[in-house]
């Protein structure tokens, strides 16, 4: 009797075992996705969490513009599930360079949200896009990528209401400033006064430059606003003529040291913004 028990027993742990690692084995693998900048890359790792696994291209202190893509980088698209990448990257993610990577499972899907994404308003616009991307793409993660994309909706509403806060009692509101292109709707976001604006230090011409500087003089510019990934020097000259401060931000979380989020690249630009502003006093 005991040794049928016993056997009895046996079978029932191997069914046990079985069981568990049938289980084990039908839990769906992390969704790889490849994306064209930090910006995107840190909305997906917030909305993604534990369900993805996520590799970025473009290195956030380079110009995603002018960078010089390389064989390795194209590869990271080679295991990649999904490609996020912006809509104005078309042109160096070409259909012919993504095809020389071979993976006929990868899907590419262009985030287009206009505006300066450090901007919480635009911030917001683009984790909306994303999350419904990744919902579309891996629906039976859809209430987990919608339960996160609402809180991080939320932390960024409360981290712009603090920003602004920050910066009108400092005095920022209505300061005058030249800035980078790249930089002029973030400044706007910020309540500066942007006069006028210029573009990578190579487009800065002996008489655009001048131009510039008699604007600045006209209208009082306390403050010349440069991007870190479009030349991080270009307004220092003008800076110097016109008696203003001169500082550098950057438009991609990563861009300068300890600012591996959204929100440690937006209190990073805040921070020297409002040193940039003593200065100008």
């Amino acid at each position: 009797m005991k040794r049928v028990y016993s056997r009895i027993t046996a079978i029932i742990l191997v069914i046990l075992l079985l069981a568990i690692s049938g289980c084990a084995a039908k839990e769906s693998p992390k969704l790889k996705v490849a994306t064209g900048t930090s910006l995107i890359a840190d909305i997906v790792k917030n909305v993604g969490g534990d369900k993805v696994e996520t590799v970025n291209i473009v290195p956030p202190a380079a110009c995603p513009g002018h960078f010089d893509l390389k064989p390795g980088d194209v590869q990271k698209l080679a295991e990649a599930r999904l490609f996020l990448r912006h809509d104005w990257q078309g042109k160096m993610f070409t259909k012919e360079l993504i095809g020389s990577v071979h993976n006929k499972d990868l899907q590419v899907v262009e985030v287009a949200v206009a505006g300066n994404w450090m901007a919480p308003p635009v911030q917001k616009e683009a984790v909306t896009k994303i999350a419904g991307i990744l919902m579309e793409k891996d629906p039976s993660n859809r209430a987990y990528y919608e339960q996160n994309a609402d809180r991080l909706v939320s932390q960024i509403e409360a981290k712009g209401q603090e920003t602004l806060s920050r910066l009108q009692a400092a005095g920022a509101g209505g300061v005058k400033v030249l800035c980078s292109e790249m930089q002029q709707g973030f400044l706007k976001w910020a309540g500066f006064d942007v006069v006028a604006t210029y573009g990578r230090p190579e487009e800065l011409s002996p008489q655009k430059m001048q131009e510039l500087i008699n604007k600045g003089k006209q209208a009082g510019v306390k403050l010349v606003v440069d991007n870190l990934q479009s030349g991080p020097d270009a307004g220092k000259g003008m800076a110097k003529e016109l008696g203003a401060a001169q500082v550098t931000i950057s438009n991609f979380p990563g861009g300068l040291p300890q600012t591996d989020t959204w929100s440690a690249a937006l209190d990073k630009n805040v921070e020297l913004l409002l040193d940039a502003l003593k200065e100008a006093k």
